[in-house]
């Protein structure tokens, strides 16, 4: 039972996703991604525009034979217009555009997924590093008081002539050793209470022993290989932007096809060559213009996308492999940490027993003090050796699920509310006119 008031691992990870900065950041870039669907959307829209101008003209001279006076020949041109342009056709340029960015959408989602499961496994591992780090000092400060009660000990022996100066050294020598361990210690669990602040976002305060996320790891390596392939949001990244890939060589094609597009418009003009004459026009003109040669740029961007397909198809097949080497790598590390926290279950026990014996010997004199001195140290070492693969044993089942692309708030069930990714794209996806974002900045 966790003590109340208690951090524990999955608040620590809670946390984490609605404050971490790197996180946050991801979305905003998502949220940022979400607009150019909307943007190349705009392709289909017409475009709309008002104009207007005023001047001062003056003619001086004869016209049909009449001499025309400065004073008579000066007017005062203007008029206001409406033009609107809007596209037919234009070589499907627009349709692919809008496709290309709809599965850029998809491809940053899965992004901030594999964002999303990095901060949660980087909470998880600094969450443990600071209980670890912590149990190792205190380890640390308990060897220091054990070994001046040893010292303490040992001097006495060597006033009433049991023992030598040369044990009294090797005491001293062990104490001051102990002491530089306190020290670093001290210095580990600083660094580890940093970076927990770093990824957390606030200070760790009485937190309670992590537990492995076995129930999430999967039931046997082929099983998680599988499901790796098939869910990691890094594969699934990478298969979209073949999409977007493939998409680009259609948008460049596109620039070989005919354009059509029609222009309406409407002006009310004032005083064009006589003073008070006014006159209104209106005009729809459609325009094809179909494209015969423009230097052979057009052609070398499709070689380009081409070859852009076949780069983006080689970094799925590299990412298919990243992961299945992760994922392998991961489920053996696990596994070891499992056998490790047997062995040095058993190693600690065993060397408890091992040090209560050199004690009882030293004390008839069968044992130096460098024997039990020696025997301490070993039980010290392999206290610190079963806290560290207790730690393992805890972050190498978050980095399990993690290589196998299911550490996420919605598979693991944290107390939390979900991010939707899907409410801000629909929110912006047809909009038509605004300069507000859905959160009113």
């Amino acid at each position: 039972m966790s003590p109340a008031g208690a951090e524990t691992l999955e608040s620590a990870l809670s946390r984490a996703y609605q404050a971490n900065p790197a996180l946050n950041a991801a979305r905003a870039n998502l949220r940022a991604t979400d607009e150019d669907v909307n943007r190349f959307q705009a392709g289909y829209r017409p475009n709309a525009a008002i104009s207007a101008d005023i001047g001062v003209q003056q003619f001086q001279g004869r016209t049909a034979g009449q001499q025309i006076p400065a004073r008579l020949g000066t007017t005062v041109p203007g008029g206001a217009g409406l033009t609107i342009n809007q596209n037919l056709f234009d070589g499907f340029q627009t349709d692919n555009r809008v496709r290309a960015a709809e599965s850029t959408v998809l491809s940053t989602r899965e992004a901030l997924r594999q964002t999303e499961m990095n901060t949660l496994f980087n909470a998880a591992q600094a969450y443990m590093n600071v209980l670890s780090d912590t149990a190792t000092l205190e380890l640390q400060r308990n060897n220091v008081e054990v070994l001046e009660e040893q010292l303490r000990q040992t001097r006495d022996r060597f006033n009433v002539g049991e023992v030598t100066r040369t044990d009294v050294a090797q005491a001293e020598a062990r104490l001051a050793g102990a002491r530089s361990q306190v020290a670093t210690a001290e210095a580990n669990l600083r660094a580890s209470i940093g970076i927990y602040r770093q990824i957390v976002g606030v200070e760790p305060r009485q937190l309670a022993p992590g537990r492995p996320l076995d129930r999430f790891v999967p039931g046997n390596l082929d099983q998680a290989i599988l499901i790796g392939l098939k869910e990691h949001p890094q594969i699934l990244a990478s298969l979209h932007a073949v999409d977007v890939a493939e998409l680009q060589v259609k948008v460049a094609e596109g620039a070989l096809y005919p354009q059509a597009q029609v222009t309406g418009a409407v002006q009310q003009r004032y005083d064009q060559q006589f003073p008070g004459d006014n006159g209104v026009t209106a005009s729809i003109v459609g325009r094809i213009n179909v494209p015969l040669y423009q230097g052979g740029q057009e052609y070398a961007l499709i070689r380009q996308a081409k070859e852009n397909v076949g780069q983006a198809r080689l970094v799925a097949d590299r990412d298919r492999d990243t992961i299945r080497a992760s994922i392998v790598r991961t489920w053996g590390n696990l596994e070891a940490s499992k056998a490790q926290v047997i062995a040095s279950q058993a190693q600690v026990q065993a060397n408890e027993v091992a040090l209560n014996g050199v004690r009882e010997e030293a004390r008839v004199g069968q044992r130096t003090t460098l024997d039990v001195l020696n025997a301490q140290q070993e039980l010290l070492n392999a206290r610190v050796n079963l806290i560290l693969a207790q730690r393992n044993r805890v972050v190498n089942s978050y980095d399990v699920v993690q290589a196998v692309g299911r550490l996420t708030v919605r598979f693991t069930s944290l107390p939390v509310t979900p991010y939707s990714p899907r409410e801000h794209f629909d929110q912006v996806r047809d909009l038509w006119f605004g300069v507000r974002t859905p959160d009113g900045r």
